[in-house]
């Protein structure tokens, strides 16, 4: 077992590092997580995988848990270039990697930058790709006067605004006291009120990334993993068409599961993942 942390540049006087857990070993699986939580999100997986007899790397991202707060590098090639780093530093191959929600694209990103080369296989939940904004070119998307309302209200009180987002992103006002308890959407809460302000809105942007070549340039096996109850990220606008582009994929809907269904429906999310991790 090891906590560490790894340098992925500088601003000013400061360096900027992600802080990674690295446990157990076997084939390895890095984790990306959603915003606006932690690596600590992935409690319920780290410990199907590590189970399982896999290795399991999960990293906060800039901004957010432990890692470095700089005041920039929030884009969706800033990001997947801080994956990169982390592969390389700590020379992992024949890695499975799994993004969540924001961390999708950041997965889309790498793979479309960095090729497969130490890639085995990759797994998207919730993903935000492959293009959430509605454009001329993408009129099934979403109209950007959402994302704006977002950070506008991150801006003027996002203590205000996260309990009502994380509700939303677990559908408590259906699954709490079944599948959600009070105490996990508090301690969500004070994972991300403790965020990084700047990170917390700027990487609202990065969810707008257009991931479509990114995925169409995907040359290994790919699992998609979606809630069909997913408010914040609608199935009809990211796990179908994702689906739809990238040629190696198998696409499971868990249903009624919401959002943040690595919670909720932990027990069907890692069944899927296992058996893909092991197929």
């Amino acid at each position: 077992m090891s906590t560490n942390k790894i340098k992925v540049g500088r601003e000013n006087s400061t360096d900027i590092e992600l802080y990674y857990e690295d446990h157990g070993d076997g084939r390895p699986v890095v984790l990306i997580h959603a915003w606006p939580l932690d690596g600590r999100s992935w409690e319920k997986q780290t410990s199907a995988l590590l189970k399982a007899g896999y290795r399991v790397i999960a990293y906060d991202r800039r901004g957010f848990g432990g890692s470095s707060r700089p005041s920039s590098g929030y884009d969706v090639d800033t990001l997947a270039a801080d994956l990169h780093t982390l592969v390389t530093t700590l020379d992992l191959r024949d890695l499975a990697l799994v993004g969540y929600s924001m961390g999708g694209g950041e997965v889309a990103r790498y793979l479309g930058t960095y090729g497969s080369e130490r890639v085995k296989k990759a797994v998207l939940i919730g993903s935000v790709t492959p293009f959430l904004l509605k454009t001329p070119d993408n009129p099934g998307g979403v109209d950007g006067a959402i994302f704006d309302g977002i950070q506008q209200a991150l801006t003027a009180d996002r203590f205000a605004f996260l309990p009502a987002f994380l509700r939303n992103f677990y559908n408590a006002d259906v699954l709490e006291g079944k599948l959600i308890s009070k105490e996990v959407l508090e301690s969500n809460w004070n994972v991300a009120v403790d965020a990084s302000p700047i990170a917390t809105c700027e990487c609202v942007s990065a969810w707008l990334g257009d991931f479509r070549k990114d995925l169409a340039s995907f040359d290994i096996p790919t699992l998609i993993l979606h809630g069909g109850a997913d408010r914040s990220v609608p199935i009809s606008v990211s796990g179908e068409p994702t689906h739809a582009l990238v040629k190696h994929s198998r696409l499971v809907v868990i249903k009624d599961a919401p959002h943040g269904l690595t919670w909720t429906h932990a027990e069907e999310v890692n069944r899927e993942l296992l058996s893909f991790l092991g197929s």
